[in-house]
């Protein structure tokens, strides 16, 4: 935060205080301190609703406010781990189905179930959960 103040960088310096106080006000909400895994899970969600604004912004031909939260999942997608290849993401499903014993796409609760901690912020959840119903259902 302080590099982009020194940085006189307006967008990083607002995209960074929004995620700041999204990261306090689950804190204050909830009345715990986050771990890593629940910040994660933040950037995940703010990354998610910046993503469908996006797609809001561009129907309605706004492609100035487009660009703006398209800076913002830049920034934020900074302080998210690497994300996993495609190679890497088809062997945890692959592993978690085997692990769950899961025989249809009626068991896709308890592959994502025990997906989502173990790729939280690696993976769009979208993706991986489209894997996961392709698997089971062929």
């Amino acid at each position: 935060m302080k590099a982009a103040m020194r940085a006189k960088d307006a967008a990083r310096l607002s995209a960074i205080r929004l995620l700041l106080a999204a990261i306090k006000q689950r804190e204050v909400d909830e009345r715990i301190e986050l771990d890593d895994a629940a910040v994660l899970g933040v950037i995940d969600k703010m990354i998610k609703q910046r993503r469908e604004s996006i797609t809001q912004f561009e129907k309605a031909s706004r492609t100035d406010l487009a660009d703006a939260e398209k800076a913002e999942i830049k920034v934020l997608s900074a302080y998210l781990p690497a994300q996993m290849g495609d190679a890497e993401l088809a062997q945890a499903v692959s592993a978690a189905i085997a692990e769950s014993g899961a025989s249809g796409v009626k068991d896709m609760g308890k592959v994502m179930a025990l997906l989502r901690p173990r790729l939280a912020g690696k993976a769009d959840m979208g993706k991986v959960s489209a894997l996961v119903k392709t698997k089971l259902a062929g």
